[in-house]
């Protein structure tokens, strides 16, 4: 084989001819197609056609005066449609930059040096080294391989995988289910198997999460509920006023149950997911599917690896035990899928090369002086691996694995089979991670030589006992479950604050009866010698006790246990493609201290997703409430604004803007919010509703406490002689404000956030512009306002304070008795 591959400047030139190894894409959705999608909404509809109609009537009666209203309306509606299209665009954005985080990483070779680079840099012409677990990056032929076997089943439909050996033609998309080897690209992106197979499918669309479509069923309750209540509001106008008003009545009507419901929440709700992921992204943690970000909040078992995970995974071989040295020796250097010289290969085939660099040994030599002519790779299922090679004309087998297994295979007096024993124990018990090495003829797997052993060292990483300390703090149990010897896992376990003496292995997981494992499970936070079998057994036990559960894994076996898991976490450095694939979070940097974090951010985001609805929530039920009341009162007393029809507290104009205007850039702020104290609180109960009791009390408290002084001023604004016009002006700027004033509020419900200076800076400039609309004539032109007297002022001034007052003294009492349930009924 060709050991240089292409040279920096041959490849930039085919990236530059061939384009990216990437699959087609379908074209981004024009803006306009885009921006018209915004207006995709029933009640939308009837208010544009309302509109038309009125603006028809007013075409109609001559074009007298200028239709202020109608104007106003549509350009809210089209800032709406603007605002929505900004928010899916920054929402993609980050998207796409997840997605460039998660795009798998290949080992190519080019001037001799091999290299870790995204997959969409190879070209036609390069060396890729392939490993099991790994997806076949583009077209191929395989020039050197050893025991690879390739599942073609995504292309072919092939269920059964099948061996390869040089030559052969490997495609892009399949897997590489067994063995390591060499391919050199043919084809690649648009022009390669999977790229023309793309080109035929085209793409897949993301499907909502969980939490959207609870919130979309919640919507449209609440859409019908307020359906009916306006076309009662409008038979009740009809009656009153007759036909003559029934365009103005109609697009009342229509406007109020646009501003009952928000229309612009899943336009937040989707950017608050998306940045909130970002955020994820920036402390290491991709996540691979929106979903898994509201089960994140609710995880209560983490089961985590031990190598690379707990630990730094950078092993050393503190020392050898090795009877026949240079055998020994030559085990560590054949029985090996490491390159040498460079970083690929598994960590602990790394660290046995360099030990040998260390003692002298030239590997390369030695590999090409004994020639492999056979192997078999190591799997979980057997726990060793074998390579046959040319020994004196000979062929020869060295085994390199689990001490417990190859000591099974070897021949040994008793008293030394024990004598080793009691080492591997001894060992063990010190937290080093062994393995062990013997030799025999021909293929042979039994009736071995035992060579002895080598003991690693692979150090916590420093940051763990403490992310491990938050986790039990936050309700989550910690659960190390590795393959490594009992012992070891108990050493770290201890070291790194995992508490319990006991540890269960697989052979225990087998032999104990469901029940006994079962009452096992609840006491035992180590596993040890577990496969990746027992992994998915473990997943559904603990998913059968009501745990929700985060899984991690990264090996090509650990798929069905991810997948099974409520969320599977993949490695992102020494993941294999299959594993990554599956799982809903990937580690850019393999660290425990990671899951913790994203954690802490999925609860973030849940937490912010509730401020931001009861702070949406709270001015619709107080306008829904208002106008409602103040269209019956009006009917009562016969109150009749200047044109002779029906006073109504606010016009539709002014009910969309509160909505829109008013509502939409503090609710996005809110999704900024930081709250340091989820980390100290239980995990979410999945089964709790999005808005729970204390959050529907919230709503319903404050709404009814807006409306009600809503009402009042209603009431008392009119004994100070003020016109109809002014009345509504006051009224208007008052539940605009008061909105501004209880996003404070609705943030303190459930929690206690750091400061938010970005929802700050918004709050003030809202309400400057709030103020403008009372106070600026254009703006008092187009929302039918007028400029107010003192005594006015000083009466929404009095009520505003009001609101506030009860606004934090309502909070302070929902806090204290959330705080009372919580303790009475945590979730474990």
């Amino acid at each position: 084989m060709n050991r240089t591959g292409l040279s920096q400047r041959e490849a930039a030139d085919r990236l530059a001819r061939y384009g990216p190894n990437a699959l087609p894409e379908q074209p981004p959705e024009p803006l306009w197609r885009r921006f018209l999608r915004q207006f995709r909404s029933p009640l939308i509809y009837i208010l544009l056609f309302a509109l038309l109609v009125e603006l028809a009537l007013w075409l109609y009666e001559g074009r007298q005066g200028t239709p202020f209203e109608a104007l106003a309306i549509l350009t809210i509606l089209l800032f709406n449609a603007g605002l929505g299209v900004w928010q899916e665009r920054r929402a993609e954005n980050a998207l796409a930059r997840l997605r460039a985080l998660a795009a798998p990483q290949v080992w190519v070779l080019r001037e001799g040096v091999l290299t870790r680079i995204s997959s969409q840099q190879l070209v036609p012409g390069d060396l890729v080294r392939l490993e099991a677990g790994e997806r076949i990056p583009a077209d191929g032929l395989l020039v050197e391989g050893q025991g690879l076997m390739g599942d073609e089943s995504v292309l072919t439909g092939e269920s059964l995988p099948g061996d390869k050996g040089p030559g052969e033609e490997v495609l892009a998309g399949t897997l590489a289910l067994r063995g390591t080897g060499w391919i050199e690209l043919t084809r690649t992106g648009s022009h390669s198997a999977m790229g023309r197979l793309a080109q035929m499918l085209g793409s897949i669309r993301m499907e909502k999460t969980p939490l959207e479509r609870r919130l979309d069923v919640f919507g449209h309750q609440v859409a019908r509920w307020v359906g009916l209540l306006a076309l009662a509001l409008l038979l009740g106008i009809l009656l009153v006023e007759g036909p003559a008003h029934f365009s103005k009545a109609f697009l009342f009507t229509v406007a109020l149950a646009v501003a009952a419901v928000p229309e612009g929440l899943p336009a937040v709700l989707t950017l608050a997911l998306a940045l909130g992921v970002e955020r994820m992204a920036g402390r290491k943690a991709v996540v691979r599917r929106l979903s898994a970000v509201e089960a994140l909040g609710s995880v209560t078992v983490i089961a985590t690896d031990k190598t690379g995970t707990l630990t730094q995974n950078q092993m050393e071989v503190r020392a050898t035990d090795l009877p026949d040295l240079l055998r020994g020796h030559r085990a560590m250097a054949l029985a090996s899928d490491a390159e040498p010289g460079s970083p690929v290969g598994d960590p602990l085939e790394l660290a046995l090369l360099e030990h040998l660099r260390k003692a002298g040994m030239d590997v390369q030599a030695l590999r090409q002086a004994h020639p492999r002519l056979s192997s078999r790779p190591f799997d979980s299922a057997w726990k060793y691996m074998r390579v046959t090679v040319k020994e004196a004309d000979q062929a020869v087998s060295y085994l390199k694995g689990a001490p417990e297994v190859l000591l099974a295979r070897c021949q040994l007096e008793p008293h030394e089979r024990a004598l080793w024993q009691e080492k591997i124990e001894a060992y063990a018990r010190q937290g080093h991670r062994l393995l062990a090495f013997a030799w025999g003829p021909g293929e042979g797997e039994d009736r071995l030589t035992w060579l002895g052993l080598a003991l690693l060292w692979d150090p916590p990483r420093p940051e763990v006992p403490e992310a491990i300390r938050r986790a039990q703090a936050a309700g989550i149990r910690v659960l190390m479950i590795t393959g490594d010897h009992p012992a070891t896992a108990l050493a770290v376990a201890q070291q790194v604050g995992i508490p319990g003496q006991r540890v269960l292995t697989g052979e225990d997981i087998e032999g104990h009866t469901p029940e006994e494992l079962q009452q096992a499970l609840r006491e035992v936070n180590v596993f040890a010698r577990v496969s990746p079998e027992h992994k998915l057994h473990l997943v559904n036990l603990l998913k059968a006790q009501g745990e929700i559960v985060a899984m991690t894994g990264d090996g090509i076996n650990d798929a069905p246990a991810l997948k099974r898991a409520d969320v599977g976490v993949a490695m992102g450095q020494r993941g294999s493609d299959v594993s990554r694939e599956v799982a809903d979070l990937v580690l850019l940097d393999d660290n425990f201290a990671t899951i913790v974090n994203a954690v802490e951010e999925g609860r973030n985001i849940y937490e912010n997703i509730r401020s931001f609805i009861r702070f949406l929530f709270s001015t619709n039920v107080a306008l829904v409430l208002l106008v409602a009341g103040g269209v019956i009162g009006a009917a009562l007393l016969g109150l009749r604004d200047a044109t002779g029809a029906l006073l109504v507290p606010l016009t539709a104009v002014q009910l969309l803007w509160i909505n829109i205007i008013a509502d939409g850039p503090p609710a996005l702020a809110l999704s900024l919010d930081r709250h340091p104290e989820v980390m100290r609180r239980p995990p979410y109960d999945p089964r709790q509703p999005l808005l729970d009791r204390f959050s529907l009390t919230f709503i319903l408290g404050t709404g009814v406490v807006k409306a009600g002084l809503g009402l009042a001023l209603l009431a008392l604004l009119p004994l100070y002689q003020l016109a109809p016009v002014a009345v509504r002006s006051a009224l208007f700027l008052y539940e605009s404000l008061a909105q501004l004033l209880f996003a404070q509020p609705s943030r303190l419900t459930t929690s206690r956030p750091s400061g938010n200076p970005i929802l700050l800076l918004i709050l003030l400039a809202s309400a400057g512009l709030q103020i403008l609309t009372v106070t600026l004539e254009p703006l008092r032109a187009a929302l039918g306002l007028t400029s107010l007297p003192w005594p006015a002022w000083g009466l929404v001034g009095a009520a505003l304070l009001l609101s506030w007052a009860f606004a934090m003294l309502f909070v302070a009492w929902l806090r204290r008795h959330n705080s009372v349930q919580a303790r009475a009924h945590p979730l474990r």
